[in-house]
């Protein structure tokens, strides 16, 4: 379990080394056809890693409610963020992986709650499979990342 949230974490570091270069105004842009941004997509994985884990547990967030809520599913981006906002995003980007990889190591998620991910209808039994879902979820988000990305002008 360790090895896949590893992964998942090399995925993320993946992800900065691809925007690396954007400016702010890119990160905030909204490519024609898309709701949302590359660094509401960011954001969004924190957010619903948080809520996978620590929510589903009915743990407290360990994240600022700024940058939970906001980048629920169903959301959009809630204005333009900055550049001290972005520098945050993308430091818990890797941070948030991190301590889950900490709190796993610790059984904080012994009992995981059994739920189905809707829209995609996959049945979460316990802590394996939630990891296992997140890997989808922030693969999923990693595509519309690099789409947007290539969408940029």
């Amino acid at each position: 379990m360790e090895r896949k949230i590893d992964n998942i974490k090399s995925v993320r570091e993946f992800l900065l080394q691809q925007i690396a270069g954007l400016t702010i105004a890119q990160l905030n842009q909204i490519p024609q056809g898309y709701n949302n941004n590359i660094i509401w997509n960011l954001a969004h994985l924190i957010s619903g890693q948080q809520g996978i884990f620590y929510g589903r547990m009915g743990l407290p967030i360990i994240v600022e409610e700024r940058y939970y809520a906001p980048y629920r599913p169903g959301t959009k981006p809630p204005h333009n963020l900055d550049a001290d906002e972005v520098t945050v995003i993308k430091e818990l980007l890797i941070s948030t992986i991190e301590q889950l990889k900490l709190d796993y190591q610790q059984g904080l998620f012994e009992g995981y709650p059994a739920w189905t991910a809707l829209p995609y209808g996959i049945r979460i039994t316990d802590v394996g499979d939630a990891v296992d879902f997140l890997t989808f979820h922030d693969g999923l988000h990693t595509g519309y990342i690099m789409a947007q990305k290539r969408s940029l002008g």
